[in-house]
C-alpha cells in the first residue's frame, strides 16, 4: 500500500529535477536575471507554476505506466484461474459500490505482502496486489485490502496528491531561486546577471525545502490512509479490514522491511526523528485502533 506514494513521489521528483536543470541549461534563469525586480519575480512565479504543476501532472499521467514497468505488474485481462477470476470480480463489485469505473487488476511478484492503486482518474485506475499478499492472507483479508485500494481510487487520493505536490513543487522552485538571488546580490555583490552564489544557494535551498515538502506530503498521505481504511471497512466489512491489518502487523513486525519499503512500506513500524516524519503510512497499531473505535 505504500508503493503508490513512493512511486508517485520518485517520479515527480525526477520530472521536476529534469525541468529544473533544463531551465538552467537553456538559460531561463539567466534571462530572468536580466529583468527588473518585478519582472524577475513575476517571471519566476510563472516558471515555478509551470514547472511545479507540470512535473506533478506529468507524474500523475504516467503513474499507471510507471507502476506496471517498475513493479512488473501482470494485468489480468483474461482470468486464467479461479483465484484471478475472484480477484477481478471482487474489484468489479467494489468499484460498482464505490461508484467508480472498473480499474485494471494486476498481480506482481514480491514475497512481501503489499498492494497499491494508482492512475490518472477515478475511472482510469490500476489495482495491483503482490504474490506474497495472496500467499499469506485469507480471502476475506485480501477482500479488505482490495477495498482499501478501491477506496483510494474512489476518494481521488492520487489526484489530490497531484494537486498538493504541484503546490509544494511551486513553493520549492520559487523560494529556492529567490534565496539564490538574495545570496547572489547580498553576499557576492552581483549587480547584473547571476553569479555562482545564485546556483550554490538555490541548489542547497531546493534540497532543504524539498525535504520539508516531502514531510508535508507524507503527513497528508498518512491522513488519507485512515480514510481508505474506513472505506475498506465499508466495502468488505470492518472485521475483515481489522483482520487484514493485523495480518500485516504480524508479518512485518518481527523483521524490518528492507530498503525503500522500510520508509514507505505497509508495515507501519514505529520510527523516530526524520524517518517518522517521512512515513507515508501511520503505524498499523494506530490504524487498527482507529477502526476498532469507529462506530
Amino acid at each position: 500500500m505504500g508503493m503508490r506514494v513512493l512511486l508517485f513521489l520518485v517520479t515527480n521528483f525526477s520530472v521536476v529535477l529534469v525541468l529544473s536543470i533544463s531551465g538552467r541549461v537553456f538559460g531561463l534563469d539567466h534571462w530572468l536575471a536580466q529583468q527588473g525586480m518585478a519582472g524577475q519575480l513575476n517571471g519566476l512565479l510563472l516558471m515555478s507554476l509551470a514547472f511545479g504543476f507540470g512535473g506533478s501532472f506529468i507524474s500523475l499521467a504516467i503513474s499507471k505506466w510507471m507502476a506496471k514497468r517498475s513493479m512488473g505488474v501482470k494485468v489480468i485481462e483474461q482470468p486464467a484461474s479461479a483465484s484471478e477470476r475472484w480477484l477481478v470480480e471482487t474489484v468489479r463489485r467494489q468499484a460498482e459500490q464505490a461508484g467508480i469505473g472498473m480499474p485494471e487488476v494486476g498481480v506482481f511478484n514480491s514475497p512481501q505482502p503489499n498492494a497499491f492503486a494508482t492512475g490518472m482518474s477515478r475511472n482510469n485506475a490500476l489495482v495491483a496486489v503482490s504474490s506474497g499478499l495472496l500467499d499469506v492472507m485469507s480471502q476475506d483479508e485480501v477482500e479488505a485490502v482490495l477495498g482499501h485500494e478501491v477506496s483510494h481510487v474512489a476518494n481521488g487520493d492520487m489526484i489530490t496528491m497531484g494537486l498538493l505536490q504541484g503546490v509544494l513543487n511551486t513553493f520549492v522552485i520559487f523560494i529556492s531561486r529567490v534565496i539564490g538571488m538574495i545570496v547572489d546580490k547580498a553576499v557576492f555583490k552581483v549587480q547584473r546577471g547571476i553569479g555562482p552564489g545564485y546556483f550554490i544557494a538555490s541548489i542547497i535551498a531546493e534540497i532543504i525545502l524539498g525535504i520539508l515538502a516531502a514531510i508535508i506530503a507524507s503527513w497528508f498521505s498518512r491522513r488519507r490512509e485512515f480514510r481508505a481504511d474506513a472505506g475498506g471497512a465499508r466495502l468488505a466489512g470492518r472485521e475483515k479490514m481489522i483482520a487484514a491489518l493485523q495480518r500485516l502487523q504480524a508479518q512485518s513486525e518481527p523483521e524490518e522491511l528492507p530498503g525503500q519499503l522500510a520508509a514507505f512500506g505497509i508495515s507501519g513500524g514505529v520510527k523516530s526523528g526524520l524517518k517518522k516524519l517521512l512515513m507515508s503510512h501511520p503505524p498499523l497499531s494506530e490504524r487498527i485502533a482507529s477502526l476498532q473505535q469507529a462506530r
